[in-house]
């Protein structure tokens, strides 16, 4: 049976391989009660820099929670399943609005997905992954 906990610094291909499939993924950040808040989302990662992305609004709940975290970050969870495959990655968010790092989620989402529709008031949760789980 293939294992859950994977060495953050040496993914397997198999793993790196699943973060490029087109699959919808899950985030998971912290309200400030502290209770989970779960939303789909397209997601990218990035194995050299250790970088997962979402791009999403900049009034969107999930960017709200990780700027009331401040600027050390929130810790979340990214998520994707495809029956029995499934793979978490975790590690600190932040919400940018520098127009290189938008950019750069959205040139990755439309790697991964579809050109994503033109969005001004867009952003990107930067995640700096520190874990990795699942079964590939």
């Amino acid at each position: 049976m293939p294992r859950m906990a994977h060495d953050i610094g040496a993914l397997g291909e198999d793993y790196l391989a699943f973060w490029r499939e087109r699959l919808l993924c899950t985030l998971t950040t912290l309200r400030p009660d502290g209770t989970p808040h779960v939303v789909p989302v397209g997601a990218t990662f990035d194995p050299a820099t250790g970088i997962a992305r979402v791009i999403t609004n900049r009034t969107s709940r999930k960017a709200a929670h990780v700027r009331a975290a401040g600027e050390a970050g929130l810790r979340v969870a990214l998520c994707q399943v495809d029956w029995a495959r499934w793979a978490t990655l975790e590690g600190v968010a932040v919400v940018s609005a520098d127009p290189d790092a938008v950019a750069e989620g959205v040139r990755r989402y439309a790697e991964r997905y579809r050109e994503p529709r033109v969005n001004p008031d867009r952003v990107v949760i930067e995640i700096t992954v520190d874990r990795a789980l699942g079964r590939v």
